[in-house]
């Protein structure tokens, strides 16, 4: 087998994994909230049985679905990835409480946002921003 493929069979590997990480969490958090499949799939405009499938992790969710679960389900953005050990890259930086970004998934869902959307994501990291500047 060739490196190129053990590459990609790793990665398909992953996404499989990840897949049903995210369903489990999502799950989690749907009846932690004491919602309904439907409701939940009312709420990002999906059917339910897509909601079912993105809980048995069957289906990927697309990042801009993730953020609109994220939104929903009042949770961070990494809540559905923070303790996935395969996106951690150095376990050393994790054990201190670090945790490494996924910029390319960051970068992904910035790149799904609508023009009103992206502004007023930017408005909340200046807003941030600024709050960190005064702390400082």
């Amino acid at each position: 087998m060739n490196c190129a493929y053990k590459k990609y069979l790793r990665g398909v590997l992953m996404e499989e994994n990840f897949n049903k990480h995210l369903g489990n969490k999502l799950k989690l958090r749907r009846l932690a909230l004491g919602l309904t499949q439907t409701k939940v799939a009312k709420a990002i405009n999906v059917t339910f049985q897509q909601i079912q499938k993105y809980e048995k992790g069957t289906n990927g969710v697309s990042s801009i679905r993730l953020l609109q679960l994220s939104n929903y389900l009042k949770v961070p953005i990494n809540y559905f990835f923070e303790d996935f050990s395969q996106y951690l890259v150095n376990i050393e930086k994790s054990k201190e409480g670090h945790m490494n970004v996924n910029y390319n998934f960051l970068v992904k869902l910035y790149s799904e946002l609508t023009n009103e959307q992206k502004i007023k994501f930017n408005k909340s990291v200046e807003s941030v921003a600024s709050t960190i500047s005064k702390a400082v």
